[in-house]
């Protein structure tokens, strides 16, 4: 599985997460479905915010403006999780290509102006972690 299927699918892992209160064991196999190809790189993301999620929250909440954590749709919240995740803990992901497939992932999963609320939140989250 490449890294965009595993993103796709880590948002859907997430998402149920948050939702339903999952574990990140069990949402990741509802969303394999069966699929027997590698999906290393989905375990490491959705267990990484998993166990970072207090700290990947934090951040989000501090480069919020005018906007609160609660208020964001479910789907942009955990979009914007897996992004900071990829930009503060996956030592192999650029920061620019965390926030590019962030976009992309919004514009998939949720309404067109998500991609540039989505692009404002972790510019900015870019910039404080400069």
């Amino acid at each position: 599985m490449n890294r965009r299927t595993a993103r796709e699918k880590g948002i859907q892992a997430l998402y149920q997460m948050d939702l339903s209160g999952a574990e990140a064991s069990e949402a990741i196999e509802n969303v394999l479905d069966g699929d027997s190809s590698d999906s290393s790189y989905l375990h490491d993301i959705v267990v990484g915010v998993e166990r970072h999620l207090e700290d990947i929250d934090s951040v989000i909440k501090e480069n919020l403006e005018n906007w609160s954590f609660d208020r964001l749709a479910k789907v942009d919240r955990n979009i914007l999780r897996l992004a900071v995740y990829e930009m503060k803990y996956a030592e192999d992901v650029p920061s620019k290509v965390a926030m590019n497939e962030a976009i992309e992932l919004a514009k998939h999963f949720s309404d067109a102006r998500a991609g540039k609320f989505i692009n404002g939140v972790l510019s900015k989250i870019n910039q404080s972690m400069e």
